[in-house]
């Protein structure tokens, strides 16, 4: 059994255009820069269940801040909890596969049940899956490695979210679908260097609104894709541990600008049993 400590920083910066209109003229344009800030913690239990089957459960601590508005969230995210499965034995020179499936439980602040005018979620509001399998493959002193994965957000129903001039009570996620792929680089024994690439496309999602005079409707937002790329320093600071330090930036509109953060391994130590002599 391990336990590993994350902690990464996001920003998001925008800006805000503020029109007066008067008779379909402009009389005034004003440009607000706003920024999001966004803290995670979180720390990931794994348990080795067989020789090649693993289960872990992650629990984040989350703070988010928002400039323009002063606004603020913290609190617990959503838990999660991964199944991970190596069908075959690692054999050198050849692709070590792994597949994994993940669920998503929506223990954080839900974005549907929050007054957005007065604090931030923590969460995404409803229950995840997500299924994938991972490769890699050793060339030393380079590993390749990439993924491929799909997710689905179940519907989030029972909602009252006013959302000014008509309530929100039915959010139907599309599906999603995710990659990813790069390389490491040893440099010494107690260095090592990674550059990889992330992008994941979600399909449109449906919202189901009812407005003043009591007519319900739905209204859809378009499909979206994200691209993140990211870059890591390994570094062995004992002989058991090793910290891994990354930046990244975004490469799409709805991807983070900025994105630090810092994991490291928690050691666990072990009882024996006492037996007698």
């Amino acid at each position: 059994m391990s336990l590993n400590y994350n902690s990464d920083y996001t920003y998001y910066g925008d800006q805000q255009i503020d029109l007066v209109i008067v008779d379909s003229v402009v009389q005034n344009a004003n440009v607000t820069p706003v920024a999001s800030h966004t803290f995670t913690n979180a720390f990931t239990f794994d348990y080795g269940l067989l020789n090649n089957l693993t289960v872990s459960a992650r629990m984040p601590l989350v703070a988010k801040f928002e400039t323009q508005q002063e606004l603020k969230g913290y609190g617990l995210g959503d838990l999660s909890g991964t199944v991970r499965w190596q069908p075959f034995s690692y054999v050198p020179g050849r692709l070590s596969q792994t597949y994994f499936a993940t669920a998503r439980f929506p223990t954080g602040e839900s974005p549907y049940k929050v007054d957005e005018s007065e604090s931030l979620p923590t969460g995404s509001g409803g229950y995840g899956t997500n299924a994938g399998v991972s490769v890699s493959k050793v060339l030393d002193p380079v590993v390749v490695f990439g993924s491929l994965s799909a997710g689905y957000s179940f519907p989030v129903t029972g909602l009252s979210q006013d959302k000014g001039g008509y309530e929100l009570t039915e959010v139907r996620s599309g599906p999603s679908a995710s990659f990813s792929m790069g390389f490491a680089y040893s440099l010494s024994y107690d260095v090592s260097l990674s550059a990889s690439f992330q992008g994941s496309y979600s399909y449109k999602s449906d919202f189901v609104i009812i407005r003043n005079d009591g007519q319900e409707t739905t209204t859809s937002t378009g499909s979206q894709m994200s691209g993140i790329m990211n870059f890591a320093l390994g570094l062995r600071v004992s002989p058991k541990t090793i910290t891994n330090i990354n930046v990244g930036f975004g490469m799409t509109e709805l991807s983070p600008d900025i994105i630090l953060g810092i994991s490291l391994p928690i050691n666990i130590e072990g009882r024996n049993s006492s037996q007698g002599s």
